[in-house]
């Protein structure tokens, strides 16, 4: 009798990251639109080309607006 290997488990434990500031935005844009549950389900590159456009115009606009309040 052939004895399958099994595959060693890896706990599924988020490793805790410091996020840059742009990466916060992005999480928080991303929550706005409602597309967190669908990245948390199956990551960013199951974004559309629309909804990852959406998500990269809107920091845009904020660095932007963040640039501009910043000079005043």
């Amino acid at each position: 009798m052939s004895e399958k290997k099994s595959k060693p488990i890896i706990p599924k434990l988020i490793k805790e990251k410091v996020l840059t500031e742009s990466e916060k935005l992005k999480y928080e844009i991303a929550e706005e639109l409602g597309l967190m549950d669908k990245v948390r389900k199956t990551g960013w590159k199951s974004l559309t080309s629309k909804e990852s456009g959406k998500i990269g115009g809107l920091m845009n606009k904020r660095n932007k607006e963040k640039l501009s309040g910043a000079e005043d």
